[in-house]
């Protein structure tokens, strides 16, 4: 099968798992145990699309305990930004209730927040593999903003279990992820 094919497979399996919300809520405790130790005070993420997971209710949450934590530095959420012209991401702050607008792919976006530079981001997975390779979209964004990003931030890979692919061959340009996550656990590194 040809990624385009199975792109559209693994989307259409997600949109239709009977068992999707509690999987997201089992993703939800998978993420906020994973991030309990972690130094991070910048995060980037993204505005699910599609049945993907959806991040930010962990973030937000993650957010709110530093507060709480009353920690030195504030900690921050972005969202992507895309920049047509290089087909990169920049992470702009997000946080709820902040103005949104869509971008050219009709995803929302933080409207007129300020750029940040996350240390550690998450990304979507549409499949994921042995390695911590990620099957994304297809528009090799992510890949290209690692590429100028730096320092790199550390990468995390979201998805489903369903979406797990053991005969995965990634390409000469795909980058592997530091961690993958899933509703089962952590899936990378083993």
């Amino acid at each position: 099968m040809d990624k385009a094919a199975l792109r559209r497979a693994l989307v259409e399996q997600r949109l239709n798992l009977p068992d999707r919300l509690q999987r997201a809520d089992q993703l939800q405790r998978v993420m906020r145990i994973w991030l309990v130790d972690r130094p991070d005070t910048i995060i980037g993420a993204y505005w699910p699309i599609k049945g993907e997971f959806d991040p930010l209710p962990a973030l937000h949450r993650w957010k709110e305990d530093g507060e709480l934590l009353d920690e030195p530095q504030l900690r921050r959420i972005g969202l992507p930004v895309v920049d047509k012209v290089h087909k990169t991401l920049t992470f702009h702050a997000w946080y709820p209730g902040c103005p949104m607008e869509e971008d050219a792919y009709g995803i929302p976006k933080p409207k007129d927040t300020e750029l940040i530079h996350p240390t550690l981001l998450f990304v979507p997975c549409v499949g994921y593999g042995p390695g911590g390779y990620r099957l994304g979209y297809g528009g090799g964004f992510y890949d290209r903003t690692l590429a100028t990003l730096q320092p790199r931030p550390a990468t995390v890979g979201l998805g489903f279990t369903h979406g797990y692919l053991d005969d995965f061959e990634p390409e000469a340009h795909d980058l592997p992820l530091d961690a993958i996550l899933n509703d089962n656990g952590v899936v990378w590194p083993v």
